[in-house]
């Protein structure tokens, strides 16, 4: 293929993957929106976010299989392709359930887009411009997340909540015409038929747990469908384990987790990804209906929080190289659990300029542990394995925010209906107000009860402080783990490029191999 031909190609592959990045963080500012137009309760909420993330993590796990054997090229554009129905089903829709199921649709797009636009990678680049290629990659994932709520509070603030995803529209399109025009078809007649069952185990195991968390509260955790779900959720995923141990070649190469370099970064990446995910669904709330701004407003909010993992991603590839891994993931998980401690004494009169402060805090920390950890993690695949290994480390960094969604979300909830002052408010209305912060400010505007808004906004900050809390003492246990399973000083490090590569010198490898 001519080098412009690659390179143009190449635009169209990140344009893909940006839409996954955007999505990982566009629907969280519009929470507060779609629990107002639609009704939906805290669970719901969860659910809206948790089923893109579920599917996404579980479903990733057979793509690679899948582009293998039937062609990635015609893989991707049908991942594409589906991301783009799921897309526009969600423009459509205007419950809760119909919106949760188009984001179920999405993340199984997303599960196709990822894996197989790394695949496609090294059939169109080798060497140094492979290097250069993948970087770009992650800077395409990587822009999609500070991008998606300026982008969706903007648009919230001027459309209606379904042009959120009106914007994948385009995206997608141009994904699928590069893919058409500029990409060969690859496959290889080698690879092993799809283990369809251990697929099936991995989608319901992991579905039926975090169902089990999400629903516990609300339903009572002596539920026994709450317990059925929980325990049917580890025995499928224990059985998907002992399964893929017997198989030669294994959708989940769990040989590499014996690897205690790679095991205990990716538990620790995964730990992050779980905090992070879990105040992206908080946070939000927190600034929109207590804080009182709008969802652009609420977008540039949560900037800090962002700029505090750029700033660290910058800074922590060469500190890796000169100190070692542990001291930087320990040092990242205190900053973390500090500000975590810090942000649960938030009160309701507290005003942005403390929030900023702790928000900024938990953007270092989380980036101090989520960078080395993965730099590492993935220095340490051997030969041969950057591909399964990859895999395995995002699908489980998936699961992390999944279940951090699910569990601090659950948090959330159960101390907020338990918080909340509904004496006087008809039976009925009181179990409305239960369902969310949102909820109860709507009925206490309807009955005219501002005592039940007040008591609402209170309730709210007790589920957050709480939820903050837990992270904080799980931070700190996380750093006690680490200074004893991470090896420790200047451990061997292969220095990867892709981290160390400028964001601005990444982008420009596009247009300078455009122009060629």
């Amino acid at each position: 293929m001519a080098v412009k031909n690659r390179w143009l190609a190449l635009i169209g592959l990140t344009i893909s993957v940006l839409v996954v990045g955007f999505d990982t963080t566009i629907l969280n500012v519009a929470l507060p929106t779609l629990a107002t137009d639609t009704g939906a309760s805290t669970g719901e909420l969860q659910w809206i976010i948790d089923s893109y993330a579920v599917v996404f993590a579980a479903a990733m796990l057979p793509a690679g299989f899948l582009g293998d054997r039937f062609g990635r090229r015609k893989l991707l554009i049908g991942g594409l392709l589906v991301f783009l129905g799921g897309s526009v089903m969600g423009t459509l829709v205007d419950t809760p359930g119909a919106l949760i199921a188009a984001r179920t649709v999405m993340g199984l797009g997303a599960a196709l887009i990822m894996p197989l636009t790394l695949s496609i990678i090294p059939t169109l680049f080798k060497g140094e411009e492979q290097t250069k290629a993948i970087a770009i990659i992650t800077v395409g994932v990587s822009v999609g997340l500070p991008l998606g709520p300026l982008i969706g509070g903007w648009l919230l603030d001027h459309f209606w909540w379904g042009s959120i995803f009106v914007i994948n529209v385009p995206l997608v399109a141009i994904g699928i015409i590069a893919c058409l025009l500029l990409i060969p078809e690859t496959r290889d007649p080698s690879a092993p038929r799809v283990d369809v069952l251990s697929a099936a185990m991995g989608i319901a195991g992991l579905g039926a747990f975090v169902y089990g968390i999400i629903e516990g509260p609300g339903k009572g955790w002596g539920d026994p469908v709450i317990l059925g779900a929980l325990t049917g959720g580890v025995l499928m995923i224990v059985g998907l384990v002992a399964r893929e141990r017997r198989r030669p070649r294994p959708m989940v190469d769990l040989e590499l987790l014996g690897n205690p370099v790679f095991r205990w970064n990716t538990v620790f990446l995964t730990l992050g990804m779980f905090v992070f995910m879990g105040l992206m669904f908080v946070l939000p709330q927190y600034l929109q209906v207590i804080q009182g701004n709008d969802a652009f407003g609420t977008g540039v909010r949560l900037m800090p929080l962002m700029a505090g993992m750029i700033v660290v991603a910058k800074i922590v590839p060469p500190l890796t190289v000169r100190f070692g891994t542990r001291p930087l993931v320990i040092t990242g998980l205190l900053i973390m659990s500090a500000a975590m401690f810090l942000g649960s004494n938030t009160d309701t009169g507290s005003g942005y300029g403390y929030t900023v402060v702790w928000m900024s805090l938990t953007g270092l920390g989380v980036s101090l542990v989520m960078v080395p950890a993965l730099d590492t993690a993935l220095a340490e695949l051997p030969q041969g394995k950057e591909g399964t290994g990859s895999g395995l480390n995002t699908t489980l960094r998936q699961v992390g925010g999944a279940i951090g969604i699910a569990l601090l979300g659950s948090v959330l909830s159960g101390v907020f209906a338990d918080r909340l002052d509904t004496s006087g408010v008809p039976p009925e209305a009181a179990e409305a107000a239960e369902e969310s912060v949102v909820a109860a400010q709507t009925v206490a505007a309807r009955l005219d009860l501002p005592e039940l808004a007040v008591s609402a906004q209170a309730a709210f900050v007790d589920g957050m402080s709480t939820v903050l809390m837990v992270c904080g003492i799980a931070g700190v246990l996380a750093a006690a783990l680490a200074a004893v399973k991470l090896p420790g000083g200047r451990t061997a490090h292969k220095t990867r490029q892709t981290a160390e590569q400028p964001l601005p010198e990444a982008l420009s490898e596009i247009v300078d191999g455009a122009r060629q």
